[in-house]
């Protein structure tokens, strides 16, 4: 990866609650699995099932490093609201984490070995320590660059559902004007709502949800929530008026009546009194500066 993309800000559904949960459950299985199959060709694999000393070994280690990795991922979905989370910083996060769970795997080999729990054949501390780390980068590595893949290419797909509105069967052609409405998808490619761009104010998200913030036919405010990402809907409708000025909010730059400055960066006012004040952030403020004075 070019040192440049290492830099870029990762997005923001790798740290989703669902993307965490899952990974954590598939590198557990997979690990588990790698690990025993790998008992027969490694003469310092201890890992075994049933009954005695070794088994009780085995599950202590699991449960412990299971531990670890839970716990990390509650940090890590903690951090997802930061500003300023690279690619980089996630790719730092999860060697970090292998590397504990190879230290612990190590100390677990050495201290069974001391208790006679384990029968080592090679004693040598710095093979045994190289060995921990391929075994814990095999283990966990591989689970997590299969996870992250996954979920790339499903947000691609959920994208891709969200430009083709075009190819929605219709009893009656679409006129220009509706070619232009904003059709949101939930994550199963459903077709849930559909806003002409004169009556959307912001989306708001929330998690793996988005609060859509509209005024129907009579004028009156409304809110509607739907399982999508907003970075999908930002890659989706990054031509349009539809601007993000904050990790949760996106803005329909149409609908700014205020952009002023505050103690803490700029706040935007929208075009209805009954909607809340948006902040924007500094990640997104020159953007949003350069599209608010394109308007004049």
């Amino acid at each position: 990866m070019p040192m440049r993309a290492l830099k870029d800000q990762l997005p923001r559904f790798l740290l989703g609650k669902h993307q965490l949960i899952m990974t954590v459950m598939f590198a557990a299985f997979f690990s588990l699995i790698f690990l025993l199959v790998c008992i027969p060709i490694s003469h310092n694999a201890w890992f075994a099932l049933g009954r005695g000393e070794a088994f009780i070994f085995t599950v202590i280690f699991y449960l412990f490093s299971l531990a670890i990795i839970v716990m990390s991922k509650v940090l890590l979905y903690i951090q997802r609201n930061a500003d300023n989370f690279p690619v980089y910083r996630y790719y730092l996060w999860n060697i970090a984490e292998i590397l504990i769970i190879a230290l612990l795997y190590f100390f677990f080999t050495v201290e069974g070995d001391k208790l006679g729990v384990i029968n080592l054949e090679d004693t040598d501390l710095w093979r045994l320590c190289l060995s921990s780390v391929v075994f814990t980068c095999l283990s966990l590595g591989v689970p997590y660059a299969l996870m992250a893949q996954y979920f790339m290419i499903e947000e691609k797909d959920n994208t891709i559902r969200l430009m083709n509105y075009n190819e929605v069967v219709s009893d009656a052609p679409l006129t220009p004007s509706e070619e232009r409405r904003i059709t949101l998808f939930d994550n199963n490619g459903v077709l849930k709502l559909s806003i002409s761009p004169d009556n959307l104010f912001f989306i708001e998200s929330d998690d793996n949800y988005i609060q859509v913030w509209y005024t129907d036919v009579s004028g009156e405010l409304k809110k509607y929530m739907l399982r999508c990402r907003l970075k999908t809907v930002e890659d989706s409708f990054a031509d349009s008026d539809l601007v993000r000025c904050h990790r949760k909010y996106i803005i329909n730059i149409r609908k700014v009546s205020v952009l002023s400055s505050q103690k803490d960066g700029y706040e935007v006012e929208l075009d209805s009194d009954a909607t809340p004040r948006i902040p924007v952030s500094k990640t997104y403020e020159q953007a949003v500066l350069t599209r608010f004075n394109s308007r004049f």
